[in-house]
């Protein structure tokens, strides 16, 4: 089929990328004139794993083209999938609805008859059903819909959701709209992806649902971490034995610095802001404690690196990890530069490595240090902070790492680093909740 992409930040562009590896023609709307003339040449502004080699593909065969023209893609295809940013508001924790609402004012105007956009991005309950009286209300023509089809991609296993997902929801008004989604998605529903047709308000809650329960889930091991700190436990053998539980399972139940990046902290919040508008916010206050538990665990690990720097004057900090997650070079709201800023305005000098993120943290955190190999960001340091799983790091010689610092102390924020081997080595090993 014939498809176009609303808006290419990270989730539009994987999203027409795998578009077209499904087989469909896709036309992508992108008004950043430098970036669409970078992903027309096939090169990707951010990194995501095996993204290019599908972006320069397709846009060499021609089954992927980028334009700034609404009134191309209106012309172009019938289907249209939105997937522009709504960030959390400057000014308070709902969702920014700002770019959607443009980008719906710029095409719906503009539509041919049997039109249907398709809504990707993550929106307050409620948000469909206004757009769809709207999308009617501007549509010069009969017989056009909107559908909701929330995302579910994981940063650095992008691709592989959107080929390969879990599970399809269409969020639907009309039998013709769940016809054109189950077309397009023909390919992963034939694999056996399980497809949960819906109406708008339950299509629209389930990513925030889901990132709310992940949330919980990740800062309930983080608090769990604390009482293992104070009664001499080790949370990992702990979250071992919850995880043969099938009802809880092992997934996300790794204790650390806590999560970041532009989804899960911004959705939860707008999730809770959702909640109090509808008059039932009592009912999702536990997530304010679940962000505060997450804020506060930055903050223990902080306390963790001052603590161990008390007696050095003028002290360098190595900085394992970047971006808020491995295989990612999104550093939005990542705990470790978060730690990373903290140590330097106290006073240290704090050198960042990480394999992909380097650029992207330099754009946020000019004044840092940064070094294209561990080993030299290591050089002097009298700490070491592990704050990004990379696996890199993990493989990590702790005695080649010992002979380049000047003081053998490292803190393991995320519980990955070999405890024993680093010890075994002759270095301090600090870890949460151990």
């Amino acid at each position: 089929m014939r498809v176009t992409v609303i808006g290419c930040g990270y989730l539009g562009t994987t999203h027409a990328a795998c578009l077209a590896e499904m087989g469909h023609e896709v036309l992508a709307v992108e008004i950043d004139p430098q970036r669409r003339h970078r992903l027309q040449e096939g090169h990707l502004p951010f990194y995501e794993p095996g993204l290019e080699q599908l972006l320069s593909k397709h846009t060499a065969n021609g089954s992927l083209r980028f334009t700034d023209s609404y009134q191309e893609a209106a012309e172009f295809a019938v289907v249209h999938f939105l997937c522009v940013g709504t960030p959390q508001q400057e000014s308070g924790l709902g969702a920014d609805l700002t770019q959607i609402e443009s980008a719906i004012s710029s095409l719906a105007p503009r539509l041919r008859p049997g039109a249907l956009i398709v809504g990707k991005c993550t929106v307050p309950v409620g948000t469909a059903e206004a757009l769809a009286q709207r999308v009617l209300d501007m549509a010069p023509v009969p017989n056009v819909a909107l559908a909701w089809n929330p995302e579910f991609l994981r940063e650095g296993r992008a691709v592989d959701d959107s080929l390969r997902p879990d599970r399809l929801v269409f969020g639907v008004a009309s039998p013709a709209a769940e016809d054109l989604l189950r077309r397009i998605y023909a390919g992963p529903i034939a694999d056996g992806c399980p497809v949960v047709v819906t109406d708008f308000p339950t299509a629209e809650l389930v990513k925030g649902a889901a990132n709310a329960f992940l949330a919980t889930k990740i800062s309930f091991i983080n608090a769990i971490a604390e009482v293992c700190e104070a009664a001499g436990a080790d949370v990992r053998a702990l979250a071992d034995a919850l995880g043969h539980d099938e009802r809880i399972g092992r997934s996300f139940l790794n204790a650390g610095v806590g999560f970041g990046g532009g989804c899960l902290p911004k959705d939860i919040r707008a999730f809770v802001h959702r909640a109090g508008e509808l008059g039932v916010e009592d009912a999702m206050s536990f997530l304010r404690e679940v962000d505060a538990i997450n804020q506060r665990q930055r903050q223990r690990v902080l306390d963790m690196a001052k603590s161990a720097l008390a007696q050095v004057h003028q002290p360098r900090v190595t900085v394992l990890g970047a971006a808020f997650k491995p295989h990612s070079d999104d550093v939005r709201d990542s705990p470790a530069l978060w730690i990373a800023g903290q140590l330097y305005l106290a006073g240290a000098e704090v050198c960042v490595h990480d394999p992909e993120a380097i650029d992207t943290a330099r754009r946020r955190f000019p004044t840092l240090k940064y070094a294209s190999d561990p080993l030299d960001a290591c050089r002097d340091a009298d700490l070491v902070l592990h704050l990004t799983e990379w696996p890199e790091y993990r493989e990590l010689d702790p005695d080649k790492v010992g002979d380049v610092v000047a003081r053998r102390v490292v803190i393991d924020g995320r519980n990955k680093l070999d405890d024993i081997a680093w010890r075994e080595a002759g270095w301090e090993f600090r870890g949460i909740g151990r």
